[in-house]
Parts: structure tokens; sequence; C-alpha cells
């Protein structure tokens, strides 16, 4: 397709195709042609008020009203028929594969003059080959699923698995042995956990919360048991089918009446007469893939106790969904097992040992949900801090306001303060061996995870009234506001409520007190 010849054109001449029926106007030192568009317009034909718009300059009407992206609409980008003599465009969004220039619109690590003892050259090089991976092949397809509710499309999936992305969301481990990751960004023997930090953080671009979860999040909790307890023939078949394969595993834990109290479950697994299979009877609610899953790692009830067991998708597996605040696109489901019959070598660790083994995981989930909160702030801010500077009220930016600029002012604390205790603890993580992990972090990140989901509740209020009605809006300017504010419970519910959690940070704490401790 041939690129269309802009005009050069002056404001004198602009200013002459004032009427209705010849109607200029000029956006950041562009000269759009709206005369036929404007009864076209959404708004009505009455927003291109013609003694005020007609012929003059509207960008700071225009950006009163729309975000920058509405600009590079096809539809709307073919309105633009030249640009004015002698002047350039001064606004811009992120380029495709580039940081915010935002302040605080990322984390301080990749501001320029800014250092940190925490990453080196291979986070950085992997920073920047995910950016461009999540703007050219996820964002799309995470906007686009959101909003029709489907499973994450089938060919991102293939992409994202080809990149490494899932088996990095895994952590450091011998998964990863092999593989090329990032295009080579990383190695697998230099993974570590901030690598992990910085794929969450990546992936979590979009801000799309349900396509986020859908996004294969019910393998990074449903793998890992399979990964650390499962045999080497069912790691054989499960890990490359998950990993390379496409295939979806969820983990199947709460129940109705099962949901923290994990020892309350009570679908039963029994074993028939000649012990070599197992009959699983009872159903799990609330599961993220629950509706995509191949796979599912179901917590039982067994004769020697609680025990975990890999349940491939057959007859007698059903799963309905769930209707959420959030998207479809997460796959959460009820799901039923009918004297479902599985291979007894399918037992994922020892028949007994399930709650050990359904715990084993919590520590990495909990931190999983508190990165890619703080990164969802994270966003919320920089959108926050772009309107208050365009938006005007009483003649005067939002900004010049005190009463705003004391609410932006407590986002950067609470973005800042999540971001930097998450990295203290990440740093932990880096050097600590899993029972050092479980013994000494346990506490530190289900208190951390309790502070940042309270903190992302305070930010979608706080965001919503910087907004007004349009952060109450799904559509235009303040649609991530309203997304947020909509979804940003979710993360104070999974991988364990803010009460339990809080309890349980405090409780450990208590448990490690000195014993001569004294006021």
């Amino acid at each position: 397709m041939a690129t269309k010849t802009l005009k050069i054109i002056s404001r004198e001449e602009v200013a002459k195709h004032n009427t209705p029926d010849d109607l200029w106007i000029i956006v950041d030192a562009k000269v759009y042609d709206v005369s036929r568009f404007k009864d076209l317009h959404p708004g009505g034909a009455s927003v291109f008020r013609v003694e005020e718009i007609a012929g003059q300059d509207a960008t700071e009407a225009f950006y009163g009203l729309h975000r920058h992206e509405v600009l590079k609409r096809p539809q709307y980008a073919r309105l633009q028929i030249g640009k004015i003599e002698g002047e350039e465009s001064i606004i811009f969004s992120r380029e495709v594969g580039t940081n915010s220039e935002v302040p605080y619109g990322e984390p301080s690590w990749l501001g320029k003059g800014f250092h940190s003892p925490y990453y080196k050259e291979s986070h950085r090089r992997l920073q920047r080959e995910l950016r461009k991976f999540v703007d050219e092949v996820i964002m799309p397809d995470a906007f686009a699923r959101e909003g029709d509710g489907k499973r994450p499309s089938q060919d991102v999936i293939k992409a994202a698995n080809d990149f490494g992305i899932l088996a990095m969301r895994m952590g450091p481990g011998k998964h990863l042995k092999g593989l090329t990751l990032a295009n080579g960004a990383v190695t697998p023997e230099e993974f570590d956990c901030f690598h992990e930090f910085i794929v969450l953080q990546e992936i979590a671009l979009p801000g799309q919360r349900g396509y986020s979860d859908g996004f294969q999040s019910g393998c990074v909790i449903g793998l890992s048991p399979v990964l650390n307890f499962a045999s080497p023939t069912v790691q054989a078949k499960v890990v490359p089918d998950v990993l390379q394969n496409g295939k979806f595993i969820a983990l199947a834990i709460s129940e109705a009446f099962a949901g923290s109290d994990v020892a309350g479950i009570q679908t039963t697994a029994k074993k028939t007469e000649d012990g070599k299979h197992w009959i699983v009877n009872g159903h799990k609610k609330w599961i993220t893939n629950g509706m995509w899953a191949d796979y599912f790692t179901v917590g039982c009830k067994t004769e020697k106790g609680h025990t975990v067991i890999l349940v491939e998708r057959q007859d007698g597996v059903e799963t309905k969904p769930i209707k959420t605040s959030y998207s479809p696109t997460a796959g959460t489901a009820l799901v039923t097992f009918e004297d479902v019959k599985v291979p007894v070598e399918n037992t994922i660790g020892k028949e007994g040992d399930g709650i050990y083994v359904m715990l084993s995981n919590f520590n990495h989930e909990r931190w999983m949900i508190t990165v890619l909160a703080a990164r969802c702030q994270r966003i919320i801010l920089e959108d926050c801090l772009k309107w208050v500077n365009q938006r005007k009220a009483f003649g005067k930016p939002l900004s010049s306001q005190a009463v705003v600029r004391s609410k932006i002012a407590r986002m950067v604390a609470r973005v800042e303060s999540t971001h930097n205790w998450l990295e203290n603890i990440t740093m932990q993580m880096c050097h600590m061996s899993y029972k050092e992990q479980a013994a000494k972090l346990a506490g530190p990140i289900a208190l951390a995870k309790m502070y940042a989901t309270q903190c992302s509740q305070d930010i979608a209020e706080d965001a919503v009234q910087v907004f007004g009605g349009r952060g109450i809006t799904q559509t235009g300017m303040g649609h991530a506001i309203e997304h947020f504010h909509r979804t940003v419970t979710f993360d104070t519910i999974l991988g364990g409520t803010e009460d339990v959690l809080g309890d349980l940070g405090v409780r450990q704490a208590i448990r490690q007190m000195p014993k001569n401790a004294r006021l």
C-alpha cells in the first residue's frame, strides 16, 4: 500500500476551513479534515463546536477527551491530510519495545542514571527482549481476548513457549536445562529469581487481569508439584506437553467448603481392588484455567490422608465456567470428577503427604501474585500522572490542585514501597535454599502480599477519584482505571485472603521471638 503524502499547511490556511461543511482542525501540529467524520463521531457533531474548534488548534480539547492511541487507529489516522508548516508533533506514546519515560512509570533500575545492586546485564538484556515480545505478540491478544472472553490464542501460547516465557515463569531449575531463553538473552544456568521477577512484570504490561490469569497462570501453580514431586515417567510426559506443546494444566485444590482451609477438602480418591488405579470423586471450585486445562493437579482425601494426584481430562471430568468480575479468558471453572479412573503412578509425592505437596508452592504463588500486583499498580500510577497533566478543571491542569497531588504522592509511596519490599524478598530467594525459604520467608511473603493488595485497592480508589466518570467507564480515557478497580480484589483472594496471610505472617514472627525478649 502506498504511503499517503501529507501536505505542508499553514495555520492561516487551516483557519479558512471553519464551517460545518468544511471543517479542519489541528491536533499536535497535524491537520485533520473532519468535515465528513463529524456526524459519525460517537459523541455527536456537537463535539466539533464550530466557534471554538473549527479551523483552530484543538490539541487541548482532544486530549481532554481521548487517549493518544486513538489517533493511531486506521479509521482516524486516514483523516489526517497534512501537518503544520514549521512545526513538529511533540506528543507521542511509548514506542514498541521501549520503556516509559514517565516518572515512576518503570521500576527505578530501568531509569536513566539510576542504580541498583540487584540487576546485571543479563537482566537488562532479558527485559529488553521481553518488552518487545510483549508489545508485539502478547499485547494485541490480551486486549482482544479480554474483550471476547475466549482462551488466549494458541498461536500466541506457542510463540510464548518457543520464547521460553512459560518455562521462565516456573523459576530457576532443571526444567530450563537445554532451552534457549528469550532469544539467548539469558542462559538457563544464570537464570535467577530476579530474571523471573522481570518476566512476571513484563507480561503484566497489558494490564488485562482476566487474560493475565488465562495466560497459563494455572500452570505456574499446577505444574510446580509435578516438577518437584512427580515420578520421572510422569514428568517426562507432562512437562514437555505444557512447557513446549501448548497444553494447559490447572491446580485443583479449592472447594466450595475448603478455600484457605486446605485440610478441609472433601474430594476423595480410592484405590481399585488391584491397587493399580485411583477412582476420584468430588468437585473443585474457582479453578483458574480449569476450562482450558488438559491436566489437573488435584488434592484428594485418601485412606492414608491427603494425597495429590495428576488427573488428565477424560470421561468423568466435567468443567463449567464460573462468572466472575473479570473476563472468562481466565477459564475460571467448577470442576467435577465422577468415578474418574487414574493410574496410581500419577500420584504426586507420597500417598498421605498431600498437605506438604499442596502447601509447598504457596510461597512462590504468593510472591508471584505480589509481583504482578506491583506492576499493575505502576500502570495505574502512570495513567494518573499523564491524566493530571493533560486534564484541565477550573481553567487549570488537575496537577495544580493540592488534593490531587496528595493522591498521586500516596500512589507513588505505595508503588515504590511494594516494589522495594519485593526486591528485598527476591534477593533472599536468590540466596536461600528451598528449606530456608519455607522457614524464613513464608511470613514476610504473606505480609508483603497483604500489604501489596491493600495498596492496590487504595490506588484503585484514588485513581477513580482522579479520573472521575471516566474511571468507571470501560472504554476510552479511563478504561485501564475501570478495569483495575473492577478486578483488583482478585489478588486479595487468590493464594490466600489478606486476613489469613496477615495472621500467618504475625504467627511466624511470634514463633521466632527470642525467649528472653522483654521490654
